[in-house]
């Protein structure tokens, strides 16, 4: 197969006609380009990465999401197939936040594909202080830069860790780690 040729390791779905879910049909109206889908019965909303920070405050500020649970990320490099939505880019990387709203009882999903070449995506921490600690692991075990983060440094990994390990083109290999504040070194 060739390099270029992705639609061999795409699996497209077709994108439902409009969002069945208020937030996200919500979402998609203000920001443009916003793609909808449903996964595993939860609404899940494609959008820009340029935007991602924006999402966050509009579903803080006008949605009453008063938590992002999770922040993390996935490295598509090694994926056989992949889900696609119709209209979405086929970038490596995607940064994946769920947030949740207890005073309306909901749940949704947002991702932003990163491309290879261009790891950055804005933080989430002016509008949820709680993601201090997910962005830094992403950034520690991916690589991906949190512009705006007030501390984007190395989490888990000892400082001078060279590489990020869940990176798919990591060598594969047992290395003996001795993680930050490990009472006792291997």
């Amino acid at each position: 197969m060739a390099d270029d040729d992705t639609s061999a390791r795409e699996e497209v779905h077709e994108v439902q006609p409009g969002p069945d879910d208020d937030v996200a049909a919500a979402i998609v109206e203000r920001f443009p380009g916003s793609t909808f889908v449903r996964s595993h019965g939860q609404p899940v909303v494609y959008v820009d990465r340029a935007v991602f920070a924006d999402v966050a405050l509009f579903l803080r500020d006008e949605q009453r999401f008063t938590m992002c649970v999770d922040i993390t990320a996935t490295d598509h490099l090694l994926d056989g197939v992949r889900y696609s939505p119709a209209g979405i880019a086929f970038e490596r990387y995607e940064v994946v936040a769920n947030f949740l709203s207890h005073v309306r009882n909901r749940r949704i999903r947002v991702i932003c594909a990163v491309p290879a070449d261009d790891m950055s995506v804005p933080s989430l921490t002016a509008a949820y202080p709680g993601t201090n600690f997910p962005e830094r692991e992403t950034y520690d075990f991916f690589g991906i830069d949190f512009v705006g983060h007030p501390e984007l440094t190395r989490i888990l990994m000892p400082d001078d860790w060279d590489g990020h390990p869940l990176r798919k083109d990591y060598p594969a290999a047992r290395v003996p780690v001795t993680f930050k504040g490990d009472p006792h070194p291997r």
